[in-house]
């Protein structure tokens, strides 16, 4: 998955994740911390002002994302992947984020 399947750009999309954990559990900060351990083996970048979104390239599909990354959560924990299309984006972000972004698009 994060190896030679990645590198026949042909396939790859750019997804945005985003996600809320519930911080009323207990052990919030350490499943947090493995979440974002979890999602990290993905090529990813993040906005420095959005705290729980990334942008993943990938070739997997939305589904397949949301299925690997709902096995880091729990029943409270809320999950959104959707696909970028080229040039039918918009937002107000950090220079490096865009040129991520556009360079995988």
């Amino acid at each position: 998955m994060f190896g030679a399947e990645r590198t026949n750009r042909n396939y790859m999309a750019v997804y945005l994740v985003t996600w809320d954990l519930n911080r009323e559990k207990p052990n919030y900060a350490e499943a947090r911390k493995q979440f974002i351990a979890h999602l990290e083996r993905y090529d990813n970048t993040k906005d420095s002002g959005l705290d729980s979104v990334r942008f993943v390239s990938t070739n997997w599909t939305a589904n397949q994302i949301s299925e690997d990354l709902r096995a880091k959560q729990d029943s409270n924990d809320t999950l959104f992947v959707t696909k970028l299309v080229s040039g039918n984006h918009q937002g107000w972000m950090n220079k490096t984020t865009w040129e991520w972004i556009n360079a995988r698009l």
